[in-house]
Protein backbone atom coordinates (compact mmCIF):
# COMPACT_ATOMS: atom_id res chain seq x y z
CA UNK A 1 0.00 0.00 0.00
CA UNK A 2 2.58 2.32 0.97
CA UNK A 3 4.56 2.35 -2.74
CA UNK A 4 1.34 2.56 -4.23
CA UNK A 5 0.96 5.98 -2.15
CA UNK A 6 4.62 6.85 -2.68
CA UNK A 7 3.83 6.25 -6.70
CA UNK A 8 0.79 8.26 -6.52
CA UNK A 9 2.78 11.05 -4.45
CA UNK A 10 5.90 10.87 -7.68
CA UNK A 11 2.95 11.31 -10.68
CA UNK A 12 1.35 14.28 -8.46
CA UNK A 13 4.96 15.68 -8.05
CA UNK A 14 6.03 15.03 -11.84
CA UNK A 15 3.04 16.96 -12.75
CA UNK A 16 3.34 19.92 -10.97
CA UNK A 17 7.10 20.32 -10.34
CA UNK A 18 7.62 23.27 -12.86
CA UNK A 19 4.48 24.84 -11.68
CA UNK A 20 5.28 24.60 -8.14
CA UNK A 21 8.72 25.46 -9.22
CA UNK A 22 7.50 28.78 -11.00
CA UNK A 23 5.45 29.00 -7.93
CA UNK A 24 8.68 29.24 -5.67
CA UNK A 25 10.27 31.17 -7.90
CA UNK A 26 7.56 33.94 -8.04
CA UNK A 27 8.27 34.18 -4.39
CA UNK A 28 12.29 33.86 -4.42
CA UNK A 29 13.98 35.35 -6.73
CA UNK A 30 18.05 33.48 -6.76
CA UNK A 31 17.42 29.96 -8.67
CA UNK A 32 19.65 28.06 -6.13
CA UNK A 33 17.26 29.12 -3.02
CA UNK A 34 14.12 28.28 -5.29
CA UNK A 35 15.77 25.02 -5.85
CA UNK A 36 16.58 24.48 -2.62
CA UNK A 37 13.18 25.48 -0.88
CA UNK A 38 11.39 22.83 -3.69
CA UNK A 39 13.62 20.22 -2.55
CA UNK A 40 12.92 20.43 1.07
CA UNK A 41 9.21 20.24 0.20
CA UNK A 42 9.25 17.46 -1.90
CA UNK A 43 11.73 15.60 1.09
CA UNK A 44 9.40 16.60 3.79
CA UNK A 45 5.88 15.37 1.41
CA UNK A 46 8.49 11.81 1.25
CA UNK A 47 8.73 11.86 5.03
CA UNK A 48 4.59 12.79 5.70
CA UNK A 49 3.29 10.21 3.57
CA UNK A 50 1.55 7.56 5.68
CA UNK A 51 -0.76 4.79 4.89
CA UNK A 52 -3.04 5.32 7.99
CA UNK A 53 -2.88 9.23 7.65
CA UNK A 54 -3.14 9.79 3.78
CA UNK A 55 -2.26 13.04 2.28
CA UNK A 56 -5.62 13.93 0.43
CA UNK A 57 -4.88 16.39 -2.29
CA UNK A 58 -1.22 15.74 -2.74
CA UNK A 59 -1.17 18.66 -5.43
CA UNK A 60 -3.20 21.45 -2.18
CA UNK A 61 -0.05 20.30 0.13
CA UNK A 62 2.97 20.34 -2.13
CA UNK A 63 1.91 24.12 -2.66
CA UNK A 64 1.21 24.51 1.01
CA UNK A 65 4.11 22.71 1.75
CA UNK A 66 6.22 25.50 -0.51
CA UNK A 67 4.24 28.48 0.86
CA UNK A 68 5.20 27.33 4.38
CA UNK A 69 9.11 26.73 3.26
CA UNK A 70 9.13 30.25 1.85
CA UNK A 71 8.04 31.67 5.04
CA UNK A 72 10.52 30.11 7.36
CA UNK A 73 13.04 30.60 4.26
CA UNK A 74 11.73 34.87 4.72
CA UNK A 75 12.19 34.45 8.60
CA UNK A 76 15.50 33.00 8.89
CA UNK A 77 16.88 35.50 6.42
CA UNK A 78 18.88 38.02 7.77
CA UNK A 79 18.96 41.87 5.53
CA UNK A 80 22.17 42.57 4.47
CA UNK A 81 23.78 45.81 6.07
CA UNK A 82 23.68 48.23 3.69
CA UNK A 83 25.60 51.97 4.50
CA UNK A 84 25.69 55.21 2.32
CA UNK A 85 29.77 55.00 3.84
CA UNK A 86 31.69 52.01 2.77
CA UNK A 87 32.34 50.60 6.01
CA UNK A 88 34.38 47.12 6.82
CA UNK A 89 31.63 44.63 5.98
CA UNK A 90 29.08 46.69 5.11
CA UNK A 91 27.85 46.44 1.56
CA UNK A 92 27.21 50.16 0.01
CA UNK A 93 24.58 50.81 -2.26
CA UNK A 94 26.63 50.76 -5.52
CA UNK A 95 27.91 47.10 -4.44
CA UNK A 96 24.56 46.00 -3.80
CA UNK A 97 23.79 47.53 -7.45
CA UNK A 98 27.08 45.55 -8.73
CA UNK A 99 25.52 42.22 -7.30
CA UNK A 100 22.23 43.04 -8.96
CA UNK A 101 23.40 41.64 -12.23
CA UNK A 102 23.33 44.73 -14.40
CA UNK A 103 25.38 44.61 -17.73
CA UNK A 104 27.98 46.49 -18.51
CA UNK A 105 26.24 49.11 -20.78
CA UNK A 106 24.23 49.87 -18.18
CA UNK A 107 27.27 50.91 -15.60
CA UNK A 108 27.04 55.05 -16.61
CA UNK A 109 23.25 54.65 -14.85
CA UNK A 110 24.47 52.47 -11.85
CA UNK A 111 26.90 54.87 -10.78
CA UNK A 112 24.35 57.73 -11.43
CA UNK A 113 21.53 55.61 -9.34
CA UNK A 114 23.65 55.22 -6.68
CA UNK A 115 25.42 58.60 -6.48
CA UNK A 116 21.25 59.90 -6.43
CA UNK A 117 19.89 57.65 -3.97
CA UNK A 118 22.62 58.31 -1.38
CA UNK A 119 22.47 62.41 -2.39
CA UNK A 120 18.99 61.66 -1.70
CA UNK A 121 18.45 59.85 1.29
CA UNK A 122 21.61 62.17 3.08
CA UNK A 123 19.37 65.21 2.32
CA UNK A 124 16.71 63.75 4.43
CA UNK A 125 16.10 65.80 7.54
CA UNK A 126 18.16 63.30 10.30
CA UNK A 127 15.53 61.85 12.47
CA UNK A 128 13.61 60.52 8.93
CA UNK A 129 16.72 59.54 7.42
CA UNK A 130 17.65 57.79 10.82
CA UNK A 131 14.06 55.73 10.79
CA UNK A 132 14.16 55.52 6.81
CA UNK A 133 17.51 54.02 7.03
CA UNK A 134 17.04 51.30 10.24
CA UNK A 135 13.56 50.24 8.83
CA UNK A 136 14.02 50.45 5.08
CA UNK A 137 18.05 49.38 4.89
CA UNK A 138 18.90 47.23 7.72
CA UNK A 139 15.37 45.57 8.48
CA UNK A 140 14.26 46.67 12.08
CA UNK A 141 11.55 46.49 13.14
CA UNK A 142 9.25 49.82 13.67
CA UNK A 143 9.26 48.12 17.62
CA UNK A 144 12.89 47.87 18.04
CA UNK A 145 13.09 51.16 16.80
CA UNK A 146 10.90 52.50 18.87
CA UNK A 147 12.70 50.74 22.02
CA UNK A 148 15.33 52.38 20.94
CA UNK A 149 14.81 56.02 20.34
CA UNK A 150 11.55 56.15 22.79
CA UNK A 151 9.72 57.55 20.19
CA UNK A 152 6.19 56.70 19.78
CA UNK A 153 5.70 53.84 17.01
CA UNK A 154 2.84 56.11 15.15
CA UNK A 155 5.55 59.25 15.15
CA UNK A 156 8.18 56.51 13.16
CA UNK A 157 5.81 55.44 10.70
CA UNK A 158 5.64 59.38 9.68
CA UNK A 159 8.72 60.03 9.83
CA UNK A 160 9.27 56.83 7.54
CA UNK A 161 6.01 58.01 5.17
CA UNK A 162 7.66 61.30 5.02
CA UNK A 163 10.65 60.09 4.34
CA UNK A 164 9.45 58.10 1.18
CA UNK A 165 7.61 60.83 -0.33
CA UNK A 166 10.65 63.26 -0.03
CA UNK A 167 13.05 60.30 -1.92
CA UNK A 168 9.98 59.62 -4.46
CA UNK A 169 9.87 63.19 -5.48
CA UNK A 170 13.62 63.54 -5.25
CA UNK A 171 13.88 60.56 -7.47
CA UNK A 172 11.07 60.86 -9.82
CA UNK A 173 13.84 62.45 -12.25
CA UNK A 174 15.77 59.62 -12.01
CA UNK A 175 13.04 57.28 -12.52
CA UNK A 176 11.63 58.67 -15.86
CA UNK A 177 15.42 58.75 -17.25
CA UNK A 178 15.58 55.07 -16.18
CA UNK A 179 12.67 53.91 -17.19
CA UNK A 180 13.12 55.40 -20.92
CA UNK A 181 16.43 54.01 -20.85
CA UNK A 182 16.15 50.73 -20.01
Amino acid sequence: MEAALKKEVSGVFEREQHRLLAFIRGKVHRLEDAEDIFQDVLLSTLERLSVTDPIENVAAWLYRAARNRIIDWYRKKKPIPVSFQEKDGDMSFRQLIDESGLNPEEAFFKDLLANEISKAVEALPAEQRDVFVWQAVEGRSFREIAEKTGDPVNTLLSRKRYAVQFLRERLFEMKELMDDYL
